[in-house]
């Protein structure tokens, strides 16, 4: 182009752009600038030839159906392909408040192969036998804090669940059902005593069901995760946040706070105002699906020195996000 050149855009053009600004950024057309390549390596916990495995932060969405452009799955796809012609695909979801391990596929095998092991659904048995048994030893485990405590210490919570639409139309939200719902199943465990109002427990998802282990823990435990302002908005208007002086249980004695020097509090923990969601994928143990993937294609020509090659399971443990290091060390405090 030459300065001055006059360029006519009809209105339908127009009109066409500003329609679609809010809708799906195809990673394709996205390029993400230095920072953001460097920012996204840095949360790779591990890469091989099949899978990648991420720490998400907090307040990132995970899709790309919102209107924004930093997200998770848009940015890796663009960000992280390393070596191979197209980037990873996401295989697996967190709530944009979450924190914690997610997954990405690589090849289409392996995305597949991913997929189906989330999928909640009764595939037919392989004939591999160390493939069923590392499939059977799946399982991820996550991290709330929780205002109040469960009655028993450890359990099984089995509650259906089902997807409603808000009285203004557009607002849905999953709720605990009797009848014609999904089956939802976790499994969780008291981590510690109750601290100014507050537990830690451990939750383990036998199915994956959407906001599941959030409605889980508000309606059918009656203790909702600190900062789940959608399933505990109730709980968290009536909740005290200041210090409170609890019993040691086995003493008999108050608890003793000793806050650490020069520790922030303001930063989404416990004691802001305004907590942020204390829910985090800590742990992830999954099938090697590098070893396995060929195997279960038939591709490889010898079986045996492939299956005693690698291990058969994976792993991986995340630390927390800045805002629940900082409510664990300040509840840690207390038992001092």
């Amino acid at each position: 182009m030459e300065e001055g050149a006059r360029i006519h855009i009809p209105v339908s053009v127009a009109e066409t752009s500003i329609s679609k600004r809010f809708g799906v950024i195809p990673s394709g057309t996205l390029y993400p600038n230095a920072d953001e390549i460097e920012y996204l390596q840095r949360l790779v916990q591990y890469k091989d030839s099949a899978l990648i495995v991420l720490n998400k932060p907090p307040k990132v969405p995970v899709k790309g159906n919102l209107p924004v452009h930093n997200s998770m799955d848009a940015l890796a796809a663009a960000a992280l392909s390393y070596d191979y012609d197209e980037g990873p695909k996401l295989v697996q979801r967190l709530d944009a408040e979450s924190s914690g391990l997610i997954l990405l596929g690589r090849t289409r095998e392996s995305i597949g192969l991913l997929q189906w092991l989330f999928s909640d659904q009764n595939n037919p048995i392989s004939c591999c036998k160390a493939w069923n048994d590392a499939r059977e030893a799946m399982y991820q485990r996550y991290w709330a804090l929780v205002i109040g405590t469960p009655k028993e210490k450890e359990g099984l919570i089995r509650a259906p669940l089902t997807k409603v639409l808000l009285n203004d139309g557009k607002t849905d939200r999953v709720v605990l059902t009797q009848c014609s719902g999904l089956e939802a199943l976790t499994e969780y465990r008291v981590l510690g005593p109750k601290i100014n109002g507050c537990s830690w427990i451990e939750l383990r998802p036998l199915t994956r069901r959407k906001h599941q282990l959030r409605v889980h823990c508000a309606e059918a435990l009656g203790t909702p995760i600190v900062g789940d302002y959608k399933y505990g908005w109730f709980v968290h208007q009536r909740w005290k946040q200041m210090p409170q002086v609890d019993i040691e249980p086995f003493s008999g004695k108050p608890y003793k706070l000793r806050r650490p020097e020069g520790l922030d509090v303001q930063k989404g923990s416990v004691l802001s105002k305004v907590p942020l969601l204390h829910l985090h994928c800590r742990e992830l143990v999954i099938p090697n699906i590098a070893k396995f993937v060929d195997v279960l294609n038939q591709k490889s020509e010898n079986l045996c020195q492939a299956l005693d090659a690698k291990p058969d399971l994976l792993r991986f443990v995340a630390s927390m996000p800045n805002h629940m290091k900082i409510s664990w060390n300040l509840m840690s405090s207390y038992l001092v």
